[in-house]
């Protein structure tokens, strides 16, 4: 196969944490061409897309104690070229939220890849229709209880309900600007407007999960199935288990219940196109499902012995016709 990864710039990439490079080892090590462009590269011409594309050799993490370690020079680029991406058999749209006015407008230019000849992943219609925060809601046997609203007066009628709730951004990643409220609190007033902007944006507020001290899995789902899982508790002060706030990783198993939640969601994710998902569980309650560049690879593989990209190349091969 012949692989085009969307990528945020590579040398701000760790090699060590970040599921793009590990996607981009595995196709290497089955032996697949790996390309990398910018979103800023994309254009539609003919009613093709075409980028400057670039092809990116890479020397693999290895294990050491406990932790992946990669070498300073860890990427080799070739020569640049201007190609329609109708040329690569797969192409990978993995840049960073937020999903802000670039972002989206690269997913309309990834409209005009041929779907006959290359296959998007995840396709770019799923990714504007599949809000992290709000595409969870239709799945009412999953989801702890929800609102989501810009009115100061229904947020604070669903505080005195709940007694404890979460409140997010429904833009954020990473855990930014995830609040803990509580009844009683004096802040709630600043909160409140601060994250709706003065209620003029809606925000996602969730009744507070006791067992998020316990941690918030990460399931990734490959069609819909899981192929594993991490833990990522909260550590120190910081009620969020996010890694990139701090959150320690442990190894973790799929249970039955995060195949339970899986099964709902999974008709919803192949209708929409959604190959590659992480969904975040707490206590057994679906709180988010990530399209944009899910991360958890490394993690996976460090702490369960298992190769994530092997197996989502793997599938992707048996769907893919040579050109």
């Amino acid at each position: 196969m012949k692989l085009a990864f969307i990528i945020d710039p590579i040398d701000r990439l760790d090699p060590t944490h970040d599921s793009n490079v590990a996607l981009m080892e595995a196709a290497q090590e089955m032996g697949h061409e790996v390309w990398m462009l910018l979103a800023n590269s994309l254009t539609v011409m003919a009613s093709k897309t075409w980028a400057t594309v670039t092809p990116v050799k890479l020397v693999p993490v290895t294990l050491g104690e406990n932790r992946w370690v990669a070498i300073e020079s860890w990427f080799e680029l070739g020569t640049s070229q201007f190609l329609p991406l109708e040329t690569f058999d797969v192409v990978w749209m993995r840049i960073d939220p937020p999903v802000n006015t670039a972002y989206l407008y690269a997913t309309y230019l990834l409209d005009y890849v041929n779907p006959a000849k290359t296959r998007v992943v995840n396709a770019p219609s799923g990714i504007r229709a599949a809000n992290e925060k709000m595409y969870a809601l239709q799945f009412l046997n999953s989801i702890p209880t929800t609102i989501v609203t810009q009115n100061k007066q229904v947020i604070r009628d669903f505080l005195a309900q709940e007694g404890r709730v979460v409140m997010k951004p429904l833009g954020g990643k990473a855990g930014e600007g995830i609040l803990f409220l509580e009844e009683g609190d004096r802040n709630f007033n600043s909160h409140v407007e601060i994250s709706t902007v003065q209620g003029s944006i809606p925000v996602m507020v969730q009744t507070y999960l006791p067992d998020a001290k316990l941690g918030d899995k990460r399931v990734i789902l490959l069609n819909g199935e899981p192929i594993g899982a991490v833990n990522r508790v909260p550590t120190g002060d910081d009620f969020r288990g996010n890694m990139a706030v701090g959150g320690r990783a442990d190894q973790v198993d799929v249970t039955p219940r995060d195949r339970e939640i899986a099964a709902e969601l999974a008709p919803a994710l192949q209708r929409d196109g959604l190959i590659f998902v992480g969904i975040d569980i707490i206590g057994g309650n679906l709180t988010e499902v990530n399209v944009t560049s899910p991360t958890g690879i490394r993690e996976v593989d460090r702490l369960s012995g298992l190769t994530l990209g092997i197996q989502v190349m793997t599938w992707l091969e048996k769907g893919i016709s040579p050109h």
